[in-house]
């Protein structure tokens, strides 16, 4: 890309390696192609998804020499999940810039540290303490006076990791495989929060500091038992009953914490809406995504810009695009088998990403987007896609 009039302009083939070659990457990488930008995968796996669209290094992440040949020639580093061990992030960053920062992929990394930021950021959470010993657990279960939730503080994602606890009697029980689980890294209870939904915030921050917010997005989700915890099913945007003030405080909420981290590129901070008890609701924090968010895949087919493309416009120092939605979208998830793609095509409007994966348990293996000027005229083709991708129910 070269310079326009009166502007400086992107070097032609500026390289962004990515950590991480899922879904999540090939996805970025697509999205970046039409901009001129050129990507490169580090990845231990050679049947990894992105290696299908993009140059790929095969290699483990903490492999100093892998870490090099991935590094050389390559202009800024991303990452499109949080799992990096912090030495290899300390070793790309000593090569090239690497965004969103490392303060903030150890932050999301780590529960404690997540709800720790939240707090220093004024933003609502369940009630939470560290804890290390059983006796801890039950100390702390015992003052926060209701159901908690046991998690690890490092690892979990989809529902892994933890164990919800009812009662006191429970704890004994469940924490010698939490222990296991945690591999040394910390373990944390928060109390249970009853809601009506859950909704996620996702925006993009540039590196001049603006601020890309996209509406918020109700997912729904499911217990996978393949897959070991709960998987994303279906997300809706812009979330159907929240007031603009909720938007506006959501908004206010995730552009706080990526200052705060001097945030490059796309976050997402999943909310609970919890009643109030005066017939409205708020907004309690539940974890953040320091990367792409699975409940942003709709941004792809019903926004301007979508997610993916904000992030490579960000950490290529490129101007943000409009977040705004075309209208309303519904977001499902394929996972564990394929469904009948071919009768999937039929359904009028219905846009189909794919991932390359092979069908197991438990895998994502695409997503479907239908949009609508609302969600009443989809309702029979979300109806009909849901039939096919979801044949049990």
């Amino acid at each position: 890309m070269t310079a326009g009039p009166g502007g400086s302009g992107l070097r032609a083939g500026l390289r962004i390696g990515i950590v991480g070659g899922g879904q999540l990457g090939r996805m970025l990488a697509l999205s970046a192609y039409p901009l001129g930008l050129r990507c490169r995968f580090l990845d231990p796996s050679p049947e990894c998804p992105a290696g299908q669209v993009g140059e790929l290094v095969v290699g483990a992440y903490d492999d100093p020499a892998a870490l090099d040949r991935f590094a050389d020639g390559v202009d800024v580093v991303t990452f499109e999940f949080e799992n990096v061990p912090a030495s290899a992030l300390a070793r790309l960053e000593s090569r090239t810039a690497v965004w969103p920062p490392a303060r903030a992929l150890e932050t999301g990394q780590d529960r404690l540290r997540e709800k720790e930021l939240f707090a220093a950021s004024g933003i609502e959470t369940a009630a939470f303490e560290a804890i290390e010993t059983l006796d801890d657990t039950v100390r702390a279960f015992d003052a926060m006076g209701g159901p908690g939730i046991i998690k690890t503080r490092r690892l979990g994602y989809d529902g892994k990791g933890q164990a919800r606890i009812n009662e006191a009697g429970q704890i004994a029980a469940a924490w010698p495989g939490l222990e296991r689980a945690s591999g040394g890294g910390g373990l944390i209870i928060e109390r249970v929060v009853k809601f009506d939904s859950e909704v996620s915030i996702i925006a993009t921050r540039g590196r001049d500091g603006s601020m890309a917010i996209y509406p918020p997005t109700e997912n729904v989700h499911q217990h996978e038992p393949a897959a070991g915890g709960g998987i994303l099913r279906r997300s809706l945007a812009p979330a159907p009953g929240i007031s603009d003030e909720q938007v506006r405080l959501a908004g206010e909420a995730i552009s706080r914490v990526m200052e705060g981290l001097g945030y490059v590129g796309t976050m997402a901070i999943e909310f609970f809406r919890v009643p109030d008890g005066r017939g409205g609701h708020r907004l309690v924090a539940n974890e953040t995504a320091p990367r792409v968010h699975n409940s942003g895949h709709w941004t792809m087919d019903g926004c301007g810009c979508s997610q993916f493309e904000n992030h490579m416009r960000a950490v290529a120092g490129l101007p943000l695009g409009s977040p705004r939605a075309a209208g309303c979208s519904v977001m499902l998830n394929i996972v564990s088998t394929m469904p009948d793609v071919r009768a999937l095509c039929r359904i009028d409007g219905l846009r189909i990403h794919l991932y390359g994966k092979e069908a197991r348990p438990g895998r994502k293996l695409g997503h479907a987007t239908l949009v609508g000027s609302s969600f009443d005229e989809i309702r029979d083709r979300l109806a009909a896609a849901e039939r096919l991708i979801y044949p049990a129910g």
